[in-house]
């Protein structure tokens, strides 16, 4: 008999998309189903809650926080399941830790920005991208014109590339109100 192999499940957008709050979801019905689970943030994202993913509309889930990508093995035990939310922020060897996570069988429920505040991929995501089993592609609204987002565009100056923050720093724009905004 062939042993089970995990997969990857992702969940990618813009800021402002639902990632989150559809990541809460996903974990909510798991727990109807009695499933276990264990779900991981990284510790730079601290808006909302220091231990909670927490979606912009305020819904919560207890969540271990994590420095580095290779933290989750020292967490696991017997989950066949794991989430992560803000999955670009965590460091370049979370491709590794999930392919051998998944060679393992435990499952994976990624959430993240796929591109950053200059429309370049973001961290890990577009390999992790690669290899998952499917992708949900999440869209929020265009801040200035109403149309589809599914762009990150920062509206203050700093440059770094992870700068925490909600519609203080950032807004969702869609195709052709990004590329006016850059010009």
């Amino acid at each position: 008999m062939k042993s089970h192999k995990g997969k990857i499940d992702i969940i990618c957008g813009s800021m402002f998309s639902g990632k989150t709050e559809e990541l809460i979801r996903r974990l909510k019905r798991l727990d109807f189903a009695k499933k276990k689970y264990k779900l991981f943030k990284p510790v730079v994202d601290n808006r909302y809650d220091n231990n909670k993913v927490v979606s912009h509309n305020m819904n919560s889930v207890q969540a271990t926080i994590i420095s580095k990508s290779e933290d989750i093995y020292k967490h696991i035990k017997n989950e066949k399941i794991i989430a992560i939310d803000e999955a670009q922020f965590l460091d370049e060897k979370l491709y590794g830790v999930c392919k051998k996570l998944i060679e393992d069988g435990i499952d994976i429920i990624l959430a993240g920005l796929d591109m950053d505040y200059k429309g370049e991929p973001f961290g890990s995501m577009p390999k992790l991208l690669s290899i998952s089993h499917d992708v949900k592609k999440m869209h929020a609204v265009c801040f200035d014109c109403g149309e589809t987002a599914n762009y990150t565009f920062r509206i203050n100056n700093d440059t770094q590339q992870v700068l925490i923050g909600s519609e203080e720093n950032y807004k969702a724009l869609c195709k052709n109100c990004f590329l006016n905004k850059i010009k």
